[in-house]
């Protein structure tokens, strides 16, 4: 099955969004009465999905640049 350069551009986008909102949800969530080693632990799974949303972003950002250069390599 071929994934076209659109396809991997809105699927990668949709990911990435989804990460990063996971992510900040995951910031907003953090108790300020828990322990000091709960709240690091829950800032880096936070972390963990915004550096899964910045992946999202760069995959995105080639697809787009693919499709931008791509029909002028071409030819057509």
């Amino acid at each position: 099955m071929k994934i076209t350069a659109h396809l991997s551009l809105w699927f990668s986008l949709a990911f990435a969004i989804l990460c990063i909102a996971y992510g900040l949800v995951g910031f907003n969530s953090v108790d300020g009465d828990a322990t000091a080693t709960l709240r690091e632990d829950a800032h880096g799974y936070a972390m963990f999905w915004l550096f899964l949303g910045g992946v999202g972003l760069v995959c995105a950002a080639g697809s787009w640049w693919l499709i931008r250069t791509g029909a002028d390599a071409s030819g057509e």
